[in-house]
């Protein structure tokens, strides 16, 4: 009796550990299978500016290697606050594991009322690119703004005469990369931030930081330098100094590029402009949230990090793939 005990209990721990195997096994499989759903919202979604169209696309990519269902929703201009507050509203509805957010105001309440629904339901929340005074993501991606202004601000203290005055054309007044840009340049200026003489806001349009840099060149004919605080508005700039024909009297410095930015700078328009990397944002970003969703620990912030370009680096071969994106395969260390 006491040997067929034996082999009872001995079948009955085979037993248990063939279970026991067979779940580990079927959960596993459950979670290779499972196709997270995943909604990014960026500021807009510009065929005609380089940063949006890599950033998108880096999210495109890493939703597509991690066999992640991605939906873009996107105002048709980065300044348009409500029309994005209304599709974050829809997104909610729409109940996705996680949503993607790059936001378009810093201090907007309607931002934290939907943020504070959608953490109610259990959706987690990524801010890319920018955020709201409000803690309320998982995952913040982005570039460190504040480095990226010092940088531009230090170039410029270097090739800048000690009275040259200074202006800047950001983007959007209240966002978060435009405040965090314009503190870090003005730092990294130092003694000259005093002979910043003007700052004025494009709202992300090229015409009209065209508009705004054509009156800033007619009331400071002295005028030595523009800061471009974004792609739209250092561009813009730069057309305008262009057609004004005082490309050898005015610089133009500025924070992204585009194929027409990397076309100034050889004409010896733009002097410096700062590179985000935004298809490894997209791509790192998506990334980071689902590891978040798969139960993993991750770094409340990710740095994309940024690169100085200007005419004696920009064909060397890093920086020549953070300006043609689209011919880069998936970022290292993503």
């Amino acid at each position: 009796m006491k040997k067929y005990r034996k082999w009872i209990t001995a079948g009955a721990i085979v037993f248990l550990i063939g279970i026991g195997l067979f779940c580990g096994y079927y959960m596993q499989q459950q979670k290779e299978n499972r196709k997270w759903n995943l909604i990014y919202i960026p500021k807009t979604e510009d065929g005609t500016n380089d940063f949006w169209t890599s950033l998108i696309s880096g999210t495109r990519m890493a939703a597509k290697e991690y066999n992640a269902a991605l939906e873009i929703m996107a105002p048709k201009r980065e300044q348009d606050i409500q029309q994005q507050i209304k599709l974050l509203e829809k997104a909610i509805e729409k109940n996705p594991d996680a949503i993607l957010i790059s936001p378009s105001s810093y201090s907007s309440e309607e931002y934290q009322k939907a943020l504070e629904k959608a953490k109610e339901q259990g959706i987690l929340v990524t801010f890319v690119d920018s955020y709201t005074q409000t803690d309320q993501q998982n995952l913040m991606v982005s570039t460190d703004n504040l480095d990226a202004g010092r940088k531009l601000g230090e170039y410029v203290k270097s090739i800048l005469t000690e009275d040259g005055k200074i202006a800047i054309v950001s983007h959007v007044q209240g966002v978060s990369t435009a405040m965090e840009r314009e503190e870090g340049f003005r730092e990294g200026l130092g003694e000259l931030e005093k002979n910043v003489v003007e700052v004025v806001y494009s709202d992300s349009m090229y015409e009209k930081s065209y508009d705004l840099t054509m009156q800033l060149l007619k009331k400071y004919p002295d005028l030595q330098l523009i800061a471009g605080m974004n792609e739209y508005s250092s561009v813009g700039a730069a057309r305008a100094v262009k057609d004004a024909g005082v490309q050898k009297k005015v610089k133009i410095v500025g924070v992204d590029s585009s194929q027409e930015a990397v076309q100034f700078m050889e004409q010896g328009i733009f002097q410096c402009f700062v590179v985000q990397k935004a298809f490894k944002m997209g791509y790192v970003s998506i990334q980071g949230t689902l590891r978040l969703l798969e139960g993993e620990e991750v770094e409340p912030f990710i740095d994309s990090g940024c690169e100085v370009v200007t005419a004696e680096n920009m064909y060397e071969r890093e920086v020549e793939k953070l300006l043609f994106p689209f011919n880069t395969p998936k970022p290292a260390g993503a």
